[in-house]
């Protein structure tokens, strides 16, 4: 959005252009004498450009309570927020009472629920058709007829290690008694080694029936990722040579998983053809927004198993959404209940630990496993440490760790003013850059560059990905390190922000200009393939990219550095929260430092990310599901009527 809209909008409360076009068009429709001017204080026209607003930020829906009647006192509000509707009451018979605005079940533009959330149709669409998909499959479970047989095959899969319960075992023994699992963990707790053996252990145990397993990850980046890590752990799988064939090596994009296709707006469609497929799993779960699922869980067919894959402490889709969040809102994930616990205990050969809080039936409860073992950082970890310390809100603790660690692995660095950053910041990353800078070809370039990596809370700022990446580019040109006098130059290193599925180029794929000496020395873009390959492509035949000596921490899910540095701004701002400090955090492999300012920090380990729908308590509150289910008949009976 351009200077002057921006500063329009949040003038008039946070609202954009397409939040008060949208609140115009209703207005208008509403009206039985059009030529009656359209005013910000109709208060359908407030809630329709609050809804579109809610939904444009990343909630499914808006919360009339938030914004109905004056604010609480001593609260102050920010200014985006500062438009208020009348009281609750009186705005809810005004919205009912308009003909755009209808109760679950009715087809209007808006909906608004039993607990005062109004929906744009299509987000509370979506979010019922997943939990109608949801409540069959979490309801009962897989009864196998030997479990004998599943537990035998499982203690030659995961082997055991210790006296300790093996998470990892218990959540393939869950993934095989439900049609829905989600396995969630933080980096090193082993989730793509978990799915391996879980593919191990449905081929084996469907035999001699051949199954039809997909698996899909929300970016194409993520998705290759997912692949590399399949092929690299099949070859240590226990298993018959009929197995390891069967186990699939290709991961797609969900949209292309689907079939979709673009539309001319840019949205994705996907064609309403059923998946055919008997097994799904989803990769990097925490980006997948709610229509995305949605339409995802549409297309499987009935007797079809999902598996969602994820770290639930990380940051949510960047559309609107929380769904991993949502679904793993239970207060401690491994509660089994007591009717599916005898089964689980049979079948993984492991005496679980009581729960806190056992549901009393079969349910969501039960299709949730934490892997709490981490691999890569020990007990004593200073990144793990760190990690947990953020994860668990405690900023003080973290902020002491970081400013009295001795190993070196986690670090803290005040921040500097923006005219002091162009040399504190280059002089940090003096030993990694050289390395990059002295590499002599793109094998060895990828190999130094994907040691380290600055991550930025903002894209725009002082602080924020493109004035970093800036000054990093000016300060190297500026030593003779670099020759950047022009757009592309050697060394110049980019990322992939579209697709282009012609050239299976990714969002989030990391290409390194590099002169072709088959091409007379012109520069090419390579790009990292599978088992190392490299490919290489003329820079004009690119899709969308940037330059990335740094990056957004939102790019950088899913990957891992040997060395991080993650930049905070100098201010408060509602992107950083505590989910995007862990995720920045946790991209480190070896050594971690946060540049920042105390109060900052603290702000940001204090806040985590809200994301309003209904979803949460539908699954989790009592009394939603029975709100959902009259919701859904009276859904399917309208859309009857309305078809008719």
């Amino acid at each position: 959005m351009i200077a002057n809209e921006r500063a329009t909008a949040e003038h008039r409360g946070g609202f954009f252009p397409i939040d008060r076009h949208f609140a115009d068009l209703l207005a208008r429709l509403d009206r039985s004498d059009r030529s009656v001017p359209i005013s910000a204080d109709d208060p359908l026209w407030l809630a329709a450009a609050l809804t579109s607003r809610s939904t444009r930020e990343g909630h499914i829906c808006l919360e009339l309570t938030d914004f109905a009647g004056p604010p609480p006192a001593g609260r102050m509000k920010p200014e985006s927020d500062s438009a208020r509707g009348p009281d609750l009451a009186v705005w809810r018979k005004h919205l009912l009472a308009s003909k755009l605005v209808g109760r679950p079940g009715t087809y209007t533009p808006l909906i608004l629920d039993a607990n005062d959330r109004l929906y744009l149709h299509r987000c509370w669409q979506d979010q019922n058709r997943l939990l109608d998909w949801l409540r069959p499959r979490t309801a009962g479970c897989f009864a196998p007829p030997d479990p004998e047989r599943v537990r035998r095959v499982l203690d030659r899969l995961f082997p055991a290690a210790g006296p300790e319960l093996d998470w990892q075992k218990t959540a393939a023994a869950v993934a095989w008694l439900k049609r829905f699992c989600v396995i969630s963990g933080g980096p090193g707790t082993g989730k793509t080694t978990t799915v391996a053996r879980i593919l191990a252990l449905f081929i084996e145990l469907s035999e001699p029936r051949r199954l039809s397993i997909k698996l899909a990850a929300p970016t194409g980046k993520a998705a290759a990722r997912l692949q590399d890590a399949i092929r690299q752990a099949k070859p240590a799988l226990p298993s018959a040579a009929t197995v390891l064939q069967a186990i699939p090596e290709e991961a797609a994009t969900i949209h292309r998983l689907l079939g979709a296709r673009r539309h001319p707006a840019g949205r994705f469609q996907p064609n309403a053809a059923s998946l055919a497929a008997d097994l799904v799993i989803v990769d990097e779960a925490s980006m997948v927004d709610l229509a995305l699922l949605s339409r995802l869980v549409q297309a499987l067919p009935p007797k079809a198993a999902l598996i969602l894959l994820g770290d639930k402490d990380q940051l949510a889709s960047v559309e609107a959404g929380a769904v991993l969040g949502d679904l793993c809102a239970a207060p401690d994930l491994g509660g089994f209940s007591p009717s599916f616990r005898p089964l689980l205990e049979a079948c993984s050969g492991q005496k679980l630990p009581p729960a806190p809080h056992p549901a009393d039936t079969v349910g969501l409860i039960d299709s949730l496993v934490e892997l709490k073992k981490n691999y890569r950082f020990a007990g004593a970890s200073g990144i793990g440490t760190l990690s947990a310390a953020v994860r668990q809100g405690k900023g003080r603790a973290a902020l002491q760790l970081m400013t009295s660690a001795q190993d070196g692995t986690v670090g803290w660095h005040a921040l500097p003013a923006p005219d002091r950053l162009a040399d504190e910041l280059p002089a940090a990353l003096d030993a990694p850059l050289t390395n990059y800078l002295e590499a002599s070809d793109p094998t060895a370039l990828f190999s130094a560059f994907n040691r380290f990596r600055v991550l930025c809370a903002l894209r725009h700022g002082p602080f924020g990905v493109e004035a970093v990446n800036a000054l990093i580019e000016q300060t190297l040109t500026r030593q003779g390190r670099l020759a950047a006098g022009r757009t592309w130059y050697p060394r110049r290193p980019v990322l992939i922000t579209r697709n282009d599925y012609n050239l299976h180029l990714y969002n989030g794929d990391l290409g390194i200009a590099w002169p072709d000496p088959t091409a007379a020395g012109s520069l090419r873009v390579y790009f990292e393939g599978p088992n190392g390959t490299l490919r290489n492509f003329h820079p004009q035949r690119l899709p969308e990219h940037e330059t990335v000596f740094a990056m957004t921490v939102h790019k950088s899910q899913g990957s891992e550095f040997d060395c991080v540095h993650l930049l905070l701004p100098d201010r408060d701002s509602p992107v950083v929260t505590r989910e995007l400090i862990y995720t920045g955090i946790t991209r480190a492999r070896s050594q971690v430092t946060v540049w920042g300012r105390p109060d900052v920090l603290l702000q940001g380990v204090s806040k985590t990310i809200e994301r309003r729908s209904g979803l949460r308590q539908a699954l989790w509150e009592e009394g939603g599901e029975e709100e959902k289910r009259m919701s859904n008949v009276e859904y399917r009976i309208s859309n009857i009527e309305y078809r008719r």
